[in-house]
């Protein structure tokens, strides 16, 4: 009997540590917290959560594992990492970073012109012989990188954009210029770990958690404009959505 109450004692302590963090990690993905800002102090987040003292520190230990805070002695916490956060609205990543009072940059990994596939003519209603525009960029905000991103649009769309700079241009915006703006996208979520190459790209261990994303951008006629297959660090990005019954 005394085994199983100081068990449920655990999994309580656990999943109450468990939710503190997420409350401070979701402060932080909302951009209510910002890089630098300092947090309540100890005592006064358990107070305001309704928790103990011991309960916020094994919160705080668990998001500093991750590197989203850090700690000063004499100072107390402050947020060391940004989240990148998105819901239920198509923003590009620069506008993403944006609403954070974050800069973003892009180092290009690789660039072509080349001929439309079969799935590519029939996905984006093109003739045969069309040309695609392809690149795979690595995605910075703050100069840390948080994504790497192959971007797929037919050069009909935006004639200009094999030469436009897209290491500090928006692909977005150029699309937007060009009267091929993305309204909507269909949306696909999956987990993976990181190869050796994709970790070292990203300045994280191999294996680390990623989420890859791929994405059909359609215009206001829903017809498709890009196709994208995007990896981010899951330490640095999260996605939330609402369900509902139909």
């Amino acid at each position: 009997m005394n085994k199983a109450s100081n068990t449920d004692g655990l999994s309580a302590q656990v999943l109450r540590y468990d939710d503190v963090a997420r409350r401070i990690e979701q402060e932080i993905s909302e951009g209510n917290l910002g890089v630098g800002d300092r947090l309540l102090g100890e005592r006064e987040l358990a107070q305001v959560l309704g928790v103990s003292r011991v309960t916020v520190r094994s919160a705080l230990a668990k998001l500093r594992s991750r590197g989203l805070v850090e700690s000063d002695e004499t100072r107390g916490w402050f947020v060391k990492k940004a989240i990148v956060n998105e819901q239920n609205v198509l923003r590009s990543f620069t506008e993403l970073a944006n609403l954070r009072g974050m800069t973003t940059s892009s180092q290009v990994i690789s660039r072509q012109m080349r001929d439309a596939t079969i799935e590519e003519v029939d996905l984006f209603k093109l003739e045969a012989g069309a040309t695609i525009f392809e690149i795979e960029r690595t995605r910075f905000m703050d100069t840390e990188p948080i994504a790497i991103e192959v971007s797929r649009i037919p050069q009909t769309r935006c004639p200009n954009l094999a030469n436009a700079d897209l290491e500090s241009v928006s692909l977005h915006a150029e699309l937007k210029q060009a009267g091929s703006g993305p309204v909507r996208a269909d949306y696909a979520l999956t987990a993976k770990a990181a190869t050796v190459e994709e970790a070292t790209i990203l300045e994280i261990s191999p294996g680390a958690p990623l989420l890859a994303a791929n994405a059909i951008a359609r215009d206001t006629k829903g017809d498709a404009v890009e196709i994208s297959y995007s990896l981010f660090r899951a330490d640095r990005y999260s996605f939330n959505t609402t369900l509902s019954v139909q």
